[in-house]
């Protein structure tokens, strides 16, 4: 089986994407299914490269036992767009901004298209608002959707809830 490859998407990669990437990883593994699905973040923007998670994300991150380590903040390439299956953002900002760089016919989603018994369709930005506790409980319901998603298109076991 070829290995599925998903990047979470935001603007800077230091709140959102990466704690997305932290969150789904995490249920990847919990799934058993890290050889058969890669995980990775990036930001529209550059300006915190190499830099580690936002401490906001870090704290729920840490609360909840979820790995972050490895993470660092870079800025979304163009080989990326070829290299991801699934390009997975996190608001309409980062949407439009995806789509001006994306290849014609490229399938871009947002998080929480895959959390459709939630209210919301964005993910907001904690690192404006502060509200990492409510940015995690939606990025959770979007990683659990996404692998539900993921799992049935790719005939992957889902484990049981």
């Amino acid at each position: 089986m070829r290995l599925i490859h998903v990047l979470f998407v935001c603007l800077g990669n230091i709140c959102r994407s990466p704690m997305a990437e932290a969150v789904f990883r995490h249920l990847v593994a919990e799934a058993g299914l890290s050889d058969q699905i890669a995980v990775d973040s990036a930001g529209l923007g550059g300006w915190h490269e190499g830099e580690a998670p936002h401490h906001g994300t870090q704290e729920v991150l840490r609360k909840r036992q979820i790995a972050y380590d490895t993470i660092v903040a870079r800025q979304i390439r163009k080989e990326d767009f070829a290299s991801f299956d699934y390009i997975v953002c996190m608001d309409e900002e980062n949407l439009a901004g995806l789509r001006g760089r994306a290849p014609a016919g490229k399938k871009l989603y947002r998080l929480l298209d895959f959390a459709p018994e939630l209210p919301e369709r964005n993910v907001e930005d904690p690192y404006y608002t502060g509200r990492f506790e409510h940015v995690y409980r939606l990025v959770e319901a979007g990683c659990r959707g996404l692998l539900k998603h993921l799992c049935a298109e790719h005939g992957l076991i889902y484990p049981a809830d």
